[in-house]
């Protein structure tokens, strides 16, 4: 049987569910096909389950992509503010964490709850369970340009929307299937890696897992030049927290990282102020009032550094602390991968698709909106964000009118 659909989203994530809300809002018939038994499952498992869906400042500059200049269009059309007066107007409740990032109060079901109002008020179509076999151009045809087979069923359709997500947090049965659908129509994809991840040791720095559990606050600088002021958390398998999610955004391969253990304080200068005023201190003493005990332990258990009086402490020795704690050069074995990842770093090459309707410029009617997309904003609500403002300009883009200044679907 033939069932027909002006739009067709394949994905109830955050980007697909709210494409689907914008265009039901315009009078537009939208049908999303998604494989899994609920919809806005990521969501649901996002921030802890209390989901960071935007931050307060959202720049351009805080995404990555081969093709910079990308994001621009759409985070002006739907801004955080435009998502944070729907999440008001729905009563939610929400609370800034640290550094402009937003956070429901009671609980990331809320968000998902107000997507699903969303599309039950604007009759969007919905179709979980749907294992998509097929996707087909249909040549010559203005209203049926696509033929999408999902469980047996033929669906047509004129505009085909992929918001499939990346291959983050695989639990979730995350499928490369929106490069896959890219690659098919001939729309290359920039290769895919898993990002905002921790990082692993090398065999040589397992020694450092007896520190599992410390955190503390460090700047962390990739050899891009690229750093970032945050917490550092040492864990069985490598080093995790913000800071080291934040730089795997450009972290390469076989390089190293610089991390500053201690970056509110200069070393040198704290051990010239105690030679004058305390001489007779040991430099156990002085490093246990800077940093947290057990790495001070641990240092001197490895041998890197000495207990000794600090009036004693020599140039060579003062030389080699100031680089231990200011400049330790980590050089990760690699990262957790998809299993732990946030996002997913690369994806459908945005230099195909137009900045402004999220339209493939090679293949009408055909758009890829969200995390599938060469586009990935830091940790801190931003990939959330990208998912707001991707659909949005698709909805605007399909309805195929231009908004007037200020104005909104």
């Amino acid at each position: 049987m033939k069932h027909y659909s002006e739009t067709l989203i394949i994905g109830a994530g955050a980007a697909g569910l709210f494409c689907a809300a914008q265009l039901g809002k315009l009078g537009k018939e939208v049908t999303i096909l998604d494989k899994g038994k609920k919809i806005g499952r990521k969501i649901l498992m996002s921030g802890g389950g209390f989901c960071n869906f935007t931050n307060l400042d959202v720049t351009p500059s805080h995404y990555l992509s081969q093709n910079p200049h990308f994001v621009k269009s759409a985070l002006a059309r739907y801004t955080n503010w435009d998502f944070i007066s729907l999440v008001a107007e729905y009563g939610i409740a929400y609370h800034e964490k640290e550094l402009g990032q937003l956070f429901c109060d009671e609980g990331a079901d809320q968000i998902v709850g107000m997507l699903a109002t969303e599309c039950e008020k604007h009759h969007v179509n919905l179709h979980l369970r749907s294992e998509i076999s097929q996707v087909e151009r249909v040549e010559h045809d203005e209203k049926e340009r696509f033929k999408v087979t999902a469980n047996a069923r033929q669906w047509h359709c004129k505009n085909l929307v992929i918001a499939t997500g990346g291959l983050s947090m695989p639990g979730l049965g995350v499928t490369p299937f929106g490069y896959q659908i890219a690659e098919q129509f001939n729309i290359p994809v920039v290769p895919p890696r898993a990002s905002l991840v921790p990082f692993t040791y090398r065999e040589t720095d397992k020694f450092l897992t007896a520190l599992s559990g410390i955190s503390l606050p460090v700047t962390i600088t990739a050899n891009c030049g690229k750093s970032f002021h945050n917490q550092l958390l040492f864990t069985h398998r490598g080093i995790s927290g913000p800071a080291v999610l934040q730089i795997s955004n450009y972290w390469q391969p076989n390089e190293s990282v610089e991390i500053d253990l201690l970056p509110t304080h200069n070393i040198e200068d704290e051990i010239q102020y105690i030679k004058q005023r305390s001489p007779k201190l040991m430099l156990k003493t002085l490093l246990a009032r800077l940093l947290p005990k057990k790495l001070v332990e641990h240092w001197l258990e490895q041998g890197f550094i000495q207990d000794e009086v600090i009036a004693n402490l020599s140039k060579v020795r003062l030389k080699n602390l100031e680089n231990l704690i200011h400049h330790w050069q980590f050089t990760p074995n690699g990262t957790e991968g998809y299993r732990t990842a946030e996002v997913t770093l690369g994806g459908v090459d945005t230099r195909y698709i137009s900045s402004k309707t999220m339209e493939s410029q090679q293949v009408q009617g055909l758009y890829f909106i969200g995390e599938v997309l060469d586009v990935t904003g830091w940790l801190g609500g931003y990939n959330f964000q990208w998912a707001w403002s991707s659909a949005y300009a698709c909805a605007v883009g399909i309805r195929g009118k231009k908004l007037g200044i200020g104005e909104k679907i």
